[in-house]
């Protein structure tokens, strides 16, 4: 599974089209955030999947986690999301 990255710049709703694809394809998909703006980022892009998935009577989960991330050749401490049906 492929994560999906998300910045303080990333269009919500664009993620989470991201996402919903990787949940229909894969049944699961992970996000991950590094810094409090991706992390809201995120956050917000998930709660527009699970509308998306409302819609067709479907429920999800998030699971977060922190995990160590390489962002330009240095190691930082993100949080990763695990979303998935229900």
């Amino acid at each position: 599974m492929e994560a999906i990255k998300v910045s303080s710049r990333s269009v919500p709703k664009a993620v989470a089209g991201a996402i919903a694809a990787a949940v229909r394809e894969e049944g699961s998909a992970e996000v991950q955030a590094v810094g409090a703006g991706a992390v809201n980022q995120a956050v917000k892009a998930i709660s527009i999947t699970r509308v998306f998935f409302e819609e067709e009577n479907t429920e999800i989960v998030c699971i977060p986690s922190f995990s160590e991330l390489e962002v330009n050749g240095e190691a930082k401490t993100g949080i990763s999301f695990i979303v998935e049906k229900r």
